[in-house]
């Protein structure tokens, strides 16, 4: 079973492929959207390589949930994330860190989640390690 450094590794490697991006851009706070210029189009493809890269089965919606981003009305009002949306993103995204969007939950920092650390948990928990905060 792949260390914690080598996943984090792995998933560095993949986004510098996926977004064309340098691979000092990539830092574990990197966000994929804000930091390394990801579009909607490149999270399938993430999604497709991280797949590839760890034989693991990423079911639609898992990495990055829809409904949140889709506005649903029970999930965003007034361009923020209820705490109906909350519990939902909390139960959906075990492994993201949601400490400072919790306290300012706006759809638009949403992005902000998405980070290569974010990424990488998520890969050791479809791997079936514990994550080290």
């Amino acid at each position: 079973m792949p260390s914690q450094e080598e996943i984090y590794s792995k998933v560095s490697a993949t986004l510098v492929e996926a977004l064309n991006v340098d691979e000092e851009d990539i830092k574990p706070t990197s966000t994929l959207q804000g930091d390394l210029g990801a579009e909607s189009i490149d999270f399938l493809d993430i999604v497709f390589r991280l797949e590839r890269e760890f034989a693991i089965k990423i079911p639609r919606g898992e990495l990055f949930p829809e409904s949140i981003f889709q506005g649903d009305p029970e999930f965003v009002q007034n361009g923020r994330v209820t705490n109906k949306g909350l519990n939902e993103l909390r139960e959906r995204m075990p492994f993201a860190d949601l400490g400072a969007f919790e306290k300012n939950p706006d759809i638009s920092a949403i992005s902000d989640l998405f980070t290569v650390e974010m990424i990488t948990k998520y890969v050791q928990g479809k791997l079936g390690q514990p994550s080290k905060n």
